[in-house]
């Protein structure tokens, strides 16, 4: 039996991912003619049809889609071998592609990458941000290697290395001030006043649940698409809104008239954590890569 090459499973990938044959082609680094000969030739040596070609439109066929479904699991792992050889040589070195949610990136990762590079400076790190959910798909998918992400999360099956708890403040304007001193109960945040991040980001979710208060699920304006615009809406005495403690110590408030207290909950806080598909051969390697994390968090504070 003759079978598909790698090649041919990465053409077919990457038109896919574009839905377009010159984008797809650019992707591989090849022309639209060596890349839709690959995908001919893969079709024949299958003997059926993947991909409806017209003008406009580049259509996979059912079959096609699971042929797709299929070819990522064999490329992600051909990867996987490639990597754990290149990882026994020298780990954390060569490229790590990392995944980072938006309510993490700009106030952790500025904190931690300069003593990243310094530790390993041989280590290609390509970092890609994601909501929590597209993450742990890519994730799942091969497309990532690792991911920083606040947990509790439902992330598939995955191996964790928690780096720190991040509290939750509450954040108000200092001319509308919220009940409680010097940490403010769940009882005393107005639902009606209430913003939160916008649905998708896992945040959301996690303060909801810290303040165990199912009202405000229903009640809270969500409208911010990130920390920062929840920032200023509070300080245009919009509403009240609750932020992680890494966004405080980051300046997010600087400038602002907003004062922020801690949220008086049981579990008022989300875990920081690395994450990596439990059947990756790199597990060691993620784990090194966790420490560092956890050694310049810690330094840097």
């Amino acid at each position: 039996m003759i079978l598909p090459t790698l090649k041919q499973l990465q053409y077919l990938i990457a038109l896919h991912q574009h839905g377009h044959f010159g984008r797809a082609a650019d992707a591989c680094f090849v022309t639209q003619s060596t890349l839709s000969s690959g995908l001919r030739e893969l079709e024949t040596l299958l003997g059926a049809t993947l991909v409806e070609r017209t003008r406009r439109v580049v259509r996979f066929t059912p079959l096609g889609e699971r042929v797709v479904a299929k070819a990522y699991r064999v490329l992600h792992e051909a990867e996987e071998l490639a990597e754990a050889v290149r990882a026994s040589a020298k780990p954390l070195s060569g490229e790590l592609r990392l995944g980072v949610i938006p309510t993490i990136a700009p106030f952790f990762l500025p904190r931690v990458l300069p003593t990243l590079r310094r530790e390993y400076p041989d280590l290609k790190l390509y970092l890609r941000e994601e909501t929590s959910g597209m993450a742990c798909e890519a994730l799942a998918r091969g497309l990532l290697d690792c991911v920083l992400l606040a947990l509790p999360y439902g992330c598939g099956d995955i191996t964790k290395a928690v780096l720190f708890e991040d509290s939750f403040y509450v954040a108000f304007h200092k001319e509308e001030p919220v009940e409680g001193e010097p940490n403010v109960p769940p009882a005393a945040i107005d639902e009606a006043r209430l913003l939160l991040l916008e649905d998708g980001h896992c945040l959301k979710d996690q303060v909801l649940s810290a303040c165990n208060r199912p009202e405000l699920r229903a009640e809270a304006a969500i409208l911010g698409t990130s920390l920062h615009t929840l920032v200023q809406m509070v300080d245009n005495k919009l509403g009240l809104t609750l932020l992680p403690k890494m966004a405080l110590d980051a300046g997010i408030l600087n400038g602002t008239d907003v004062i922020a207290r801690p949220l008086e909950a049981q579990h008022a806080y989300r875990d920081i954590a690395l994450v990596w598909r439990t059947s990756s051969p790199r597990g060691e390697e993620f784990r090194m890569l966790a420490q560092a994390l956890e050694r310049a968090s810690a330094s840097s504070r």
